[in-house]
C-alpha cells in the first residue's frame, strides 16, 4: 500500500513532501476587501509548519460578483498580490506546497456581500435563492476572471490552483440538469453543460502554464450540489484528463461511503478507472484518522485532504505519524485559538454543530 508519508510528484519537478493536504476551509478571516489578514496567514502557516504536504487556501473569489460570504479571500484584483506573495513565501518556508482554490459562487453568491447582481447558468427563484440568467458577456467575463486569478497566483509564487467545480457553486451549476436549463451552447447536452469548465481550464492553462492544475468535483448529488449524475461526472473526469488537468479532487462528504447510484461501489476506484494513472486523485470527506486516510489510498487515491481534523489539529500529519492522540471536538475557544483560529474563525465554527464548546474542560 502507498505510504501516506511518501512524496508525491504532481508534475515534473513539482513534488509534495507527503500525501496529506489541508482541505480548502472557509474561515471568514480575510479583510473586507479580500486582502490577506495576519489571522488567515497564521492559520495556514501553522498547518504548513505542522507537516501538511499541500496547503490549500479557502475558496477564493475570482471576481466581485462571485463573492459569497464576508471575510472571503480575494484573488480578483492585482491589489491582492502583496498578500498572495507573502502567503506563498511563508507556506514554502514551512515546507509545504501552496494551492489556491479559485471560486465563483454563481447562484450562491451573496448580493449583500458582493454588492453585485447574482447570476448563474439559468434564472432561478426558489429555496431562498434568486438569480438572473447569465449573458454571453457574463460567461466570457468569468472565464477571463479565472484566468487572471491564476496568473496572479503564478506571479505570487503559488505551486498550483484548483477550480472549484463542487458543492453547487458556479461550475457545478452549469454541469447540473437542475440549475442549467439553457438551450444554447452552454446548456442542454453534457458537452454543452461542461463547456464553461472546459473553456476555463484552457484559459487557465494559457494564463498560468507553470502551475499544477486541479479541478474539484462533486461526483453526484449531495447537499447543495444537485442535478449531478455519477456517470456524467465520470465522463467529465475523462474529458478533464484529455484537457491535461493534473489533479482530480473528489469531494465525497463521507469518504468512507460508497456511491448513491452504485451502492456496491466506491467513487475512488470508479474515477481511477476513468482517468487512468496519469492524473492524481485527491479525496476529501470526513477523513479524520490515519486509518481513514490510508483506507482512501488503498482504494486508489494518491492523497487525502483533511478538513475538520486539521482545524482541531494544526499538526495532524506529525501527530498521526508519531501515533499521538488527536484533539477531537467539541473544543473550547481557548484550545482553538492555540490551534491558530482567530476569534472570527471560532465564531464561524459555531455553525458546525458540536465543534465549539464554552463548557470548561
Amino acid at each position: 500500500m502507498t505510504d501516506l508519508f511518501a512524496p508525491l510528484e504532481l508534475r515534473k519537478s513539482v513534488i509534495a513532501p507527503n500525501r496529506i493536504w489541508l482541505a480548502p476551509l472557509t474561515n471568514t478571516q480575510s479583510h473586507p476587501d479580500g486582502t490577506l489578514s495576519d489571522a488567515e496567514l497564521r492559520f495556514l502557516a501553522m498547518r504548513a509548519d505542522g507537516g501538511f504536504g499541500m496547503v490549500e487556501t479557502c475558496a477564493a473569489y475570482v471576481s466581485q460578483d462571485g463573492k459569497t460570504w464576508p471575510g472571503e479571500l480575494g484573488v480578483h484584483d492585482d491589489a491582492m498580490l502583496p498578500g498572495l506573495k507573502r502567503m506563498a513565501a511563508r507556506i514554502h518556508e514551512g515546507g509545504a506546497l501552496l494551492s489556491a482554490q479559485l471560486f465563483h459562487g454563481g447562484l450562491r453568491a451573496n448580493a449583500e456581500v458582493s454588492q453585485r447582481e447574482v447570476w448563474s447558468a439559468s434564472a432561478y427563484d426558489a429555496d431562498g435563492l434568486h438569480c438572473r440568467e447569465a449573458t454571453e458577456a457574463d460567461i466570457e467575463g468569468v472565464i477571463a476572471a479565472f484566468a487572471n486569478a491564476a496568473r496572479r497566483c503564478a506571479e505570487a509564487g503559488f505551486d498550483a490552483v484548483e477550480l472549484h467545480g463542487a458543492h453547487g457553486y458556479l461550475f457545478s451549476q452549469f454541469l447540473s440538469t437542475v440549475f442549467n436549463r439553457r438551450q444554447d451552447r452552454w446548456g442542454g447536452s453534457l458537452e454543452n453543460r461542461w463547456r464553461l469548465l472546459q473553456e476555463t481550464v484552457r484559459a487557465v492553462r494559457r494564463a498560468a502554464p507553470s502551475l499544477v492544475l486541479a479541478v474539484r468535483l462533486s461526483p453526484e448529488d449531495a447537499r447543495q450540489a444537485r442535478g449531478l449524475d455519477l456517470d456524467e461526472s465520470l465522463e467529465v473526469a475523462r474529458m478533464l484528463t484529455r484537457e491535461g488537468v493534473d489533479i482530480l479532487h473528489l469531494s465525497l462528504w463521507k469518504a468512507a461511503h460508497n456511491t448513491l447510484k452504485r451502492p456496491d461501489q466506491h467513487a475512488t476506484p470508479l474515477f481511477r478507472q476513468a482517468v487512468g494513472t496519469g492524473v492524481r486523485i485527491v479525496v476529501a470527506g470526513e477523513v479524520r484518522t490515519r486509518e481513514e486516510a490510508e483506507a482512501q489510498l488503498a482504494r486508489g487515491a494518491d492523497a487525502v485532504a483533511v478538513g475538520r481534523a486539521a482545524i482541531a489539529n494544526h499538526d495532524w500529519p506529525r501527530r498521526v505519524q508519531r501515533g499521538d492522540a488527536l484533539q477531537v471536538p467539541p473544543l473550547s475557544p481557548t484550545t482553538l485559538n492555540a490551534e491558530g483560529l482567530s476569534d472570527v474563525f471560532v465564531n464561524y465554527m459555531r455553525n458546525w454543530r458540536g465543534f465549539v464548546t464554552d463548557q470548561p474542560a
